[in-house]
Protein backbone atom coordinates (compact mmCIF):
# COMPACT_ATOMS: atom_id res chain seq x y z
CA UNK A 1 0.00 0.00 0.00
CA UNK A 2 1.42 3.38 -0.98
CA UNK A 3 2.72 5.93 2.00
CA UNK A 4 0.26 8.37 0.77
CA UNK A 5 -2.54 5.78 1.48
CA UNK A 6 -1.36 4.45 4.87
CA UNK A 7 -1.40 8.47 5.42
CA UNK A 8 -5.30 8.42 5.37
CA UNK A 9 -5.74 4.90 7.24
CA UNK A 10 -7.60 5.34 10.22
CA UNK A 11 -5.53 3.92 13.21
CA UNK A 12 -8.13 2.81 15.55
CA UNK A 13 -10.80 0.38 13.85
CA UNK A 14 -13.72 0.51 16.95
CA UNK A 15 -14.64 -3.20 18.33
CA UNK A 16 -16.51 -2.10 21.01
CA UNK A 17 -19.99 0.37 21.22
CA UNK A 18 -17.85 2.82 23.62
CA UNK A 19 -14.87 2.96 20.59
CA UNK A 20 -17.44 3.24 18.18
CA UNK A 21 -19.47 6.39 19.73
CA UNK A 22 -16.09 8.10 20.39
CA UNK A 23 -14.99 7.50 16.35
CA UNK A 24 -18.62 8.84 15.55
CA UNK A 25 -18.25 12.18 17.29
CA UNK A 26 -14.97 12.85 16.25
CA UNK A 27 -17.05 12.32 12.83
CA UNK A 28 -19.93 14.84 14.06
CA UNK A 29 -17.27 17.13 15.38
CA UNK A 30 -15.29 17.42 12.37
CA UNK A 31 -18.69 17.86 9.99
CA UNK A 32 -19.52 20.73 12.45
CA UNK A 33 -15.82 22.21 12.57
CA UNK A 34 -15.68 21.88 8.49
CA UNK A 35 -18.36 23.52 8.03
CA UNK A 36 -18.19 26.65 10.22
CA UNK A 37 -14.45 27.13 9.48
CA UNK A 38 -13.58 25.58 6.24
CA UNK A 39 -11.16 22.92 5.54
CA UNK A 40 -8.01 24.90 6.02
CA UNK A 41 -9.06 26.30 9.45
CA UNK A 42 -10.84 23.25 10.68
CA UNK A 43 -7.99 21.75 12.56
CA UNK A 44 -7.74 18.81 14.58
CA UNK A 45 -7.49 20.49 17.91
CA UNK A 46 -10.89 22.34 17.49
CA UNK A 47 -12.26 19.08 16.21
CA UNK A 48 -11.05 17.33 19.46
CA UNK A 49 -12.56 20.44 21.49
CA UNK A 50 -15.76 20.19 19.81
CA UNK A 51 -15.93 16.46 20.20
CA UNK A 52 -14.87 17.04 23.59
CA UNK A 53 -12.01 14.30 23.69
CA UNK A 54 -8.09 14.90 24.08
CA UNK A 55 -6.46 15.74 20.99
CA UNK A 56 -4.28 12.30 22.08
CA UNK A 57 -7.63 10.38 22.03
CA UNK A 58 -7.72 12.02 18.63
CA UNK A 59 -4.84 10.76 16.90
CA UNK A 60 -5.74 7.35 18.66
CA UNK A 61 -8.37 6.99 15.92
CA UNK A 62 -7.39 8.81 12.51
CA UNK A 63 -3.43 10.34 11.79
CA UNK A 64 -4.66 13.53 10.62
CA UNK A 65 -7.69 15.98 9.32
CA UNK A 66 -7.20 14.07 5.69
CA UNK A 67 -8.26 10.75 7.25
CA UNK A 68 -10.78 12.54 9.59
CA UNK A 69 -12.53 13.94 5.83
CA UNK A 70 -11.80 10.91 3.66
CA UNK A 71 -13.88 8.89 6.32
CA UNK A 72 -16.39 11.50 6.45
CA UNK A 73 -16.77 11.02 2.54
CA UNK A 74 -17.16 7.37 2.66
CA UNK A 75 -20.13 7.65 5.63
CA UNK A 76 -21.72 9.90 3.13
CA UNK A 77 -21.30 7.72 0.29
CA UNK A 78 -22.64 4.51 2.26
CA UNK A 79 -25.71 6.66 3.30
CA UNK A 80 -26.39 7.17 -0.07
CA UNK A 81 -28.77 4.18 -0.97
CA UNK A 82 -32.50 4.16 -2.73
CA UNK A 83 -34.32 2.56 0.35
CA UNK A 84 -37.64 2.93 -0.58
CA UNK A 85 -37.17 2.08 -4.79
CA UNK A 86 -39.47 -1.40 -3.30
CA UNK A 87 -42.32 0.51 -2.73
CA UNK A 88 -42.83 2.46 -6.23
CA UNK A 89 -45.31 1.66 -8.01
CA UNK A 90 -44.33 0.48 -11.87
CA UNK A 91 -47.73 -0.11 -13.57
CA UNK A 92 -47.76 1.95 -17.54
CA UNK A 93 -48.32 5.86 -16.90
CA UNK A 94 -46.11 5.72 -13.83
CA UNK A 95 -42.41 5.90 -15.67
CA UNK A 96 -42.25 9.71 -15.26
CA UNK A 97 -43.07 9.53 -11.05
CA UNK A 98 -40.59 6.75 -10.99
CA UNK A 99 -37.96 8.68 -12.50
CA UNK A 100 -38.97 11.92 -10.33
CA UNK A 101 -38.56 10.17 -7.05
CA UNK A 102 -35.36 8.80 -8.31
CA UNK A 103 -33.70 12.64 -8.68
CA UNK A 104 -36.00 13.18 -5.30
CA UNK A 105 -33.71 11.10 -3.61
CA UNK A 106 -30.52 12.05 -5.22
CA UNK A 107 -31.38 15.46 -3.76
CA UNK A 108 -32.42 14.52 -0.27
CA UNK A 109 -28.94 12.27 0.06
CA UNK A 110 -27.00 15.71 -0.70
CA UNK A 111 -29.04 18.20 0.95
CA UNK A 112 -28.35 18.34 4.43
CA UNK A 113 -24.75 20.50 4.64
CA UNK A 114 -23.88 21.76 1.21
CA UNK A 115 -21.26 23.71 2.71
CA UNK A 116 -19.85 20.09 3.66
CA UNK A 117 -20.37 18.54 0.53
CA UNK A 118 -18.65 21.22 -1.05
CA UNK A 119 -15.44 20.69 1.05
CA UNK A 120 -15.84 16.76 0.59
CA UNK A 121 -15.76 17.12 -3.51
CA UNK A 122 -13.00 19.16 -3.74
CA UNK A 123 -10.67 18.52 -0.34
CA UNK A 124 -11.35 14.65 -0.25
CA UNK A 125 -8.62 12.45 -0.44
CA UNK A 126 -8.03 9.46 -2.22
CA UNK A 127 -7.67 6.70 0.06
CA UNK A 128 -8.14 3.09 -1.02
CA UNK A 129 -10.92 2.57 1.37
CA UNK A 130 -12.66 5.48 -0.31
CA UNK A 131 -11.61 4.35 -3.75
CA UNK A 132 -13.41 0.95 -2.99
CA UNK A 133 -16.64 2.64 -1.52
CA UNK A 134 -17.54 4.56 -4.19
CA UNK A 135 -16.97 1.56 -6.56
CA UNK A 136 -18.92 -0.29 -4.57
CA UNK A 137 -21.63 1.66 -3.95
CA UNK A 138 -21.70 2.85 -8.00
CA UNK A 139 -22.44 -1.00 -8.63
CA UNK A 140 -24.88 -1.77 -5.93
CA UNK A 141 -26.64 1.79 -7.73
CA UNK A 142 -26.47 1.07 -11.43
CA UNK A 143 -27.84 -2.68 -10.61
CA UNK A 144 -30.64 -1.26 -8.75
CA UNK A 145 -31.23 1.58 -11.23
CA UNK A 146 -31.13 -1.43 -13.97
CA UNK A 147 -33.39 -3.82 -12.29
CA UNK A 148 -36.41 -0.83 -11.99
CA UNK A 149 -35.60 -0.53 -15.63
CA UNK A 150 -36.56 -3.71 -16.23
CA UNK A 151 -39.83 -4.07 -14.40
CA UNK A 152 -40.85 -0.73 -15.79
CA UNK A 153 -43.40 -1.53 -18.76
CA UNK A 154 -42.97 2.44 -20.08
CA UNK A 155 -39.35 2.33 -20.56
CA UNK A 156 -38.02 1.81 -24.45
CA UNK A 157 -34.39 1.45 -23.99
CA UNK A 158 -32.86 -1.52 -25.02
CA UNK A 159 -29.67 -1.36 -23.55
CA UNK A 160 -30.51 -1.56 -20.04
CA UNK A 161 -26.93 -1.51 -18.60
CA UNK A 162 -25.75 1.34 -20.76
CA UNK A 163 -29.46 2.87 -19.40
CA UNK A 164 -28.61 2.94 -15.80
CA UNK A 165 -24.77 3.57 -16.19
CA UNK A 166 -26.07 7.25 -17.55
CA UNK A 167 -28.54 7.54 -15.65
CA UNK A 168 -26.57 7.11 -12.37
CA UNK A 169 -23.53 9.18 -13.40
CA UNK A 170 -26.24 11.64 -15.07
CA UNK A 171 -28.33 11.83 -11.42
CA UNK A 172 -25.08 12.04 -9.36
CA UNK A 173 -22.80 14.19 -10.52
CA UNK A 174 -25.80 17.29 -11.62
CA UNK A 175 -26.83 16.65 -7.90
CA UNK A 176 -23.54 17.00 -6.53
CA UNK A 177 -22.80 20.32 -8.53
CA UNK A 178 -26.39 21.87 -7.41
CA UNK A 179 -25.90 21.15 -3.97
CA UNK A 180 -22.85 22.33 -3.55
CA UNK A 181 -22.98 25.31 -6.03
CA UNK A 182 -23.06 28.44 -3.39
CA UNK A 183 -25.67 30.04 -6.27
CA UNK A 184 -27.61 27.14 -7.53
CA UNK A 185 -31.07 26.88 -9.78
CA UNK A 186 -33.72 26.49 -7.49
CA UNK A 187 -33.97 22.67 -6.50
CA UNK A 188 -37.52 22.30 -7.49
CA UNK A 189 -36.80 23.37 -11.09
CA UNK A 190 -33.36 21.45 -11.05
CA UNK A 191 -35.59 18.32 -10.28
CA UNK A 192 -38.51 19.16 -12.73
CA UNK A 193 -35.96 19.07 -15.53
CA UNK A 194 -33.77 16.62 -14.98
CA UNK A 195 -36.60 14.46 -13.85
CA UNK A 196 -38.29 15.11 -17.75
CA UNK A 197 -35.15 14.72 -19.45
CA UNK A 198 -34.13 10.95 -18.03
CA UNK A 199 -37.89 10.58 -18.75
CA UNK A 200 -37.95 11.30 -22.33
CA UNK A 201 -34.91 9.05 -22.83
CA UNK A 202 -36.04 6.39 -21.11
CA UNK A 203 -39.43 6.51 -23.54
CA UNK A 204 -37.20 7.12 -26.47
CA UNK A 205 -39.25 10.42 -26.84
CA UNK A 206 -35.86 11.72 -28.91
CA UNK A 207 -34.17 8.60 -30.27
CA UNK A 208 -31.68 8.97 -32.49
CA UNK A 209 -29.87 6.10 -34.35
Amino acid sequence: MPSADRRLQPRREPRQVRAELTRERILAAAAHIFSEYGYAAGTTNRIAERARISIGSLYQYFPNKDAILAALLVRHIDRGTWTRADELDLSPGTLAATVRALVRDAIDNHSEDPQLLRIMIEEAPLSQELLDTIDRHGKQRVAQIRDLLALHPDVRVTDLDTAAELIVFTVEINTHKLMADPRPIPVERFERELANMVTRYLRGDRHAE
